[in-house]
């Protein structure tokens, strides 16, 4: 076998795996049955980067699939860009190749930190680290469609409900996890069944529990209440203006649009009774309200006499100025009344819409005359629609390209907004309806993030009366001239996690990474743990301990529900501090989020614990663990080393290194990872601080006190603090400690008595939440600063804790109490 035939092999399989994966991509994008592909479809990539390669060779493979991936999935938009720009199909097609790493950039970040991360963690977490940076990068890098991998699942109802948890990069998150689980699985084969069961398990696991949330959420909804919204949509399939003016003359082409677009709303109101009307965007290509001449103050005139001979709201595509320049926008135009607003578009489409102001100049309008010059709008906001029948319904308006953008629906829905209002001019797809049905799929997603139901006009299609669940309740087809008239319950949504956290999943993944890299950095630079002061052998328990005896798939499962139970506890902070009014005065809102955010993530991570807990024993230099009749020996002599967990998830814990080099196959969760060290060293194994980082010596410095325990803590010490506060409430309400029990009986008197202790319990908890993040940071901070002092200044931070809390709250208690 020659050289070259060696190097021709692997490129011949990395051309393949990418051409592969790049062929199930397109097949995903089909719709139908075929979005299940979505689960394996990176897989023949995958299997590409886990061969050796050179970082250049990462690269080039990462190139060469954003590259595929483009080609497959957006072909179609080269022919969109050449017939915009009037440059033609095959300069589309350049400007396709030669931008795909920008315009699908994730590919490139994905296998950079596929290729970091396998060097230093097992396949677990580089699975998790390159799919953090795939979400991460197309967050931090939007994209000019909005498009991720997760709209994919559009086509199936059960899989795409998990949209309102994480958004449509949430699914993205749980597709490419699924991909890395059948990639790990195909690399594992040669080790026999048991070895490639448990990626199996977890690839088959995600599709299954995706759509468990999705039949419990569909199963919940609300099939009633509410009323509905019966909304006009007015598709004239006249397109290219600027072609039809040239034909025919400006007046000609505006009487044209005028009249076709009257006749239709006109059977839409008389005919199919709705209670509003839409019409696409930019329909009326001139600005409403601000005529530039008198034949457009005329052309106003005429729109709202026939507003006004309806009966009914108008929301229509025009044009706004002010001082600043010009704007897309949407008119709401009421009858009788006249204009109500404007909401102006906030994400302006490059280079057709606008251009930034540091690439814009003569030379570049010269090269490009139909470059843009709108101004961009302020955000989102709601406006109410003021019906025939009285009701006025807060609605969200979006235009074309707003809608890729979560966070605009999100605001929205934050204002109150009970239904979406898109306009939207996809007639540059009107040769390519890909475009225009991945559009629609898109905006779909602002309605299962949400909880919104939407009424989506465009031009000439697709246009769709769409429901909360993201289903298309009435639609067009692409390029036909239609009346859509749909109706949807409009009501007050239920509080996704979308609409509480934020488009969450990128940010989350960044912070994810951020961390993990200053951590890697921390660990490299960081003091060693040889002299520092170590606690006294009398500071630590004596053996035998309790103990759980972790698999590595158990503590991942504890480790991730205790992090997401802690991760809720600072976001109610956050949400306390920035001012959520609900979190701060609503004490059932207050219940539902710590429960659902904090304690049932706890009280999952506990049962786990719980289920591998044993007794912990040293006998005759056998370590043993035992639980009933259940038991585990391992031979001290045979352990090199107690390595405390450097992450303390879902505790604190130790790996035992064993003699070979290898890890023994559990962790150990232990309250005193240095007891177990001590312990084994007694008993004729390793030096207790051998594989002990600083900050875990210093953080298994035990000195707890009865006022650490939990009873204490957070039942005993928040009902002292309650009932104060309740006596107080009492007599401001009713005059008495006992006057809702007079008026109202025991169990209204009981029952108030008992929302005041749980508030008071969540606000012990979230105070202690706070306090032990500060005192972990300053742990660190001494740690990094002053690592022999750090384990005093430990001891210190702890006392100062618990002052602050037994101490601060009281206070704070009794300086309102006096102020009432």
């Amino acid at each position: 076998m020659t050289p070259s035939s060696l190097v021709a092999g692997p490129r011949a399989r990395a051309a393949a795996g990418i051409l592969a994966t790049a062929s199930l991509a397109w097949a995903y994008t089909q719709g139908g049955v075929a979005c299940a592909l979505g689960f394996v479809a990176l897989v023949p990539w995958l299997r590409t980067l886990d061969a050796p390669a050179s970082q250049a060779g990462t690269l080039l493979n990462a190139w060469a699939m954003s590259v595929a991936f483009t080609l497959a999935v957006f072909g179609w938009f080269a022919g969109a860009i050449g017939s915009y720009t009037q440059f033609g199909e095959p300069a589309g097609f350049a400007v396709l190749l030669v931008a795909a790493p920008v315009f699908q950039p994730q590919f490139l970040a994905f296998a950079i930190a596929r290729r970091l991360a396998g060097r230093r963690h097992g396949v677990a977490l580089r699975a998790l680290v390159a799919a953090s940076a795939w979400v991460a990068a197309e967050w931090l890098l939007p994209k000019v469609l909005g498009d991720t991998l997760g709209h994919g699942l559009h086509p199936s109802r059960l899989l795409r409900q998990a949209a309102d948890l994480g958004g449509a990069a949430g699914l993205t998150l749980a597709l490419l996890l699924a991909n890395e689980a059948i990639a790990a699985a195909l690399a594992s084969r040669a080790r026999g069944a048991r070895a490639i069961a448990a990626p199996l398990a977890l690839a088959a696991s995600l599709p299954l529990l995706l759509a468990g949330y999705g039949a419990a959420v569909l199963a919940v909804a609300p099939a009633t209440g509410g009323q509905p919204l019966r909304v006009g949509l007015v598709q004239s399939d006249i397109v290219d203006y600027e072609r039809l003016r040239q034909e025919r003359g400006a007046a000609a082409v505006v009487r044209e649009v005028l009249d076709t677009h009257f006749a239709m709303s006109y059977d839409a109101v008389v005919r199919q009774h709705a209670d509003a009307v839409l019409w696409s965007e930019t329909v009326y290509p001139t600005t409403f309200g601000h005529a530039r001449s008198e034949a457009g103050a005329e052309l106003d005139r005429e729109i709202q006499s026939i507003v006004n001979a309806a009966g009914v709201p108008f929301v229509f595509g025009t044009y706004d100025v002010d001082a600043a320049g010009e704007y897309n926008a949407a008119a709401f135009v009421e009858p009788g009344k006249g204009l109500l607003g404007f909401y102006r578009k906030t994400r302006l489409f490059p280079l057709t819409e606008e251009v930034p102001a540091w690439l814009d100049g003569a030379t570049l309008r010269r090269w490009l005359p139909w470059a843009g010059t709108w101004k961009a709008g302020s955000g989102a906001r709601v406006f109410p629609l003021r019906l025939a029948d009285g009701r006025e319904i807060p609605v969200l308006p979006l235009i074309c390209r707003d809608d890729v953008d979560p966070s605009l629906a999100i605001d929205g829905a934050r204002l109150g907004g009970q239904a979406i209002l898109t306009l939207s001019n996809d007639a540059w797809f009107t040769g390519h309806p890909q475009g225009a049905a991945l559009h629609q799929a898109v905006a779909a997603f602002r309605s299962i993030e949400t909880r919104l139901p939407q009424f989506r006009v465009t031009t000439n299609g697709y246009s769709a009366v769409i429901d909360a669940s993201g289903s298309v309740v009435a639609g067009t087809r692409m390029g036909e001239r239609t009346l859509v008239v749909g109706d949807v319950r409009v009501r007050t949504p239920p509080r996704t996690l979308m609409v509480a956290w934020g488009d969450w999943v990128g940010r989350a993944a960044a912070v994810f990474l951020a961390s993990l890299g200053a951590w890697a950095a921390w660990r490299r630079w960081a003091p060693s743990a040889s002299g520092v002061p170590l606690p006294a052998a009398a500071d630590l328990p004596e053996f035998p301990v309790d103990v759980s005896v972790l698999p590595v798939a158990a503590r991942w499962v504890a480790g991730a529900l205790r992090a997401f139970a802690r991760g809720g506890l600072l976001w109610m902070i956050a949400a306390v501090l920035l001012g959520d009014a609900a979190l701060q005065s609503n004490t059932l809102a207050q219940i539902r989020s710590f429960v659902s955010l904090f304690l049932v993530p706890e009280a999952a991570a506990w049962c786990v614990l719980r289920a591998f807990a044993a007794r912990a024993s040293l006998v005759d230099g056998v370590l043993v663990l035992a639980s009933g009749t259940r038991r585990l020996e391992l031979p001290v002599a045979r352990v090199a080393a107690v390595e405390a967990w450097r992450v303390p998830l879902p505790g604190p814990g130790a790996t035992l290194r064993l003699a070979d080099g290898s890890r023994w196959r559990h962790g150990l969760a232990i309250a005193h990872p240095m007891a177990l060290a001590r312990a084994m060293a007694a008993a004729g194994g390793p030096p207790a601080a051998a594989g002990a980082s600083t900050y875990a010596q210093v953080r298994s410095a035990p000195q707890r006190t009865r006022l650490d325990s939990p009873a204490i803590k957070f039942v005993l010490f928040p009902l002292l603090l309650a009932i104060p506060a309740f006596r107080l409430h009492q007599h401001i309400a009713y005059g008495s400690a006992f006057g809702e029990y007079y008026t109202f009986g025991l169990k209204a008197w009981a029952t108030t008595f008992a929302l005041w202790w749980a508030a008071w319990i969540i606000g012990v908890v979230l105070c202690a939440a706070a306090l032990r993040a500060a005192i972990e940071a300053g742990t660190l901070a001494g740690v990094v600063l002053a690592p022999r002092r750090a384990l005093q200044a430990r001891r210190v931070l702890d006392r100062l804790g618990l002052l602050a809390l037994y101490a601060g709250m009281p206070a704070w208690l009794a300086a309102r109490l006096l102020g009432a």
